[in-house]
């Protein structure tokens, strides 16, 4: 590699590097005692949340809802949306005014995830950050397989 090449990677590197330490301190930082037993979203996630229900009228109120499906390039497959009711068997996360909903077999597979909002070149959107229950997945962070 060049190594003016090398010189304007560097920049861009270190903000990535500290933005995921930003995010692993302030997922660490939201853990209870037991760490497994809730669906934690960053401040990122709450934001883009807040942001919604203000902008329009017909997102107003509504929730985060977490699925997970078969399928995907490693298996299974989260799914987000944007949701106004909850299910008797919804597990329900709130954090600063916003809630996450994941219903009871979705919760099995994300138990402890972090949920985040990611504004990139190539596409913006809620996801799973770090899942304790997938042992691997693509890199679009849209699919994993299960422990």
């Amino acid at each position: 590699m060049s190594r003016s090449l090398l010189r304007r990677l560097t920049p861009l590197i270190r903000v990535h590097a500290e933005r995921n330490q930003r995010i692993l301190t302030s997922a660490a930082e939201e853990l209870s005692p037991d760490v497994h037993a809730a669906v934690y979203m960053t401040d990122n996630c709450v934001r883009r949340l807040k942001e919604l229900n203000a902008k329009e009228e017909s997102f107003e109120g509504k929730m985060l809802r977490l699925s997970v499906e078969t399928g995907g390039c490693s298996g299974f497959q989260y799914a987000f949306l944007l949701d106004e009711k909850k299910n008797e068997d919804d597990r329900i996360f709130a954090k600063d005014g916003v809630m996450l909903v994941v219903d009871s077999i979705s919760y099995d597979f994300v138990k402890g995830a972090t949920v985040d909002y990611v504004d990139e070149l190539i596409r913006s959107a809620f996801q799973v950050t770090t899942n304790p229950s997938a042992v691997g997945g693509c890199s679009c962070k849209a699919s994993f397989m299960v422990k």
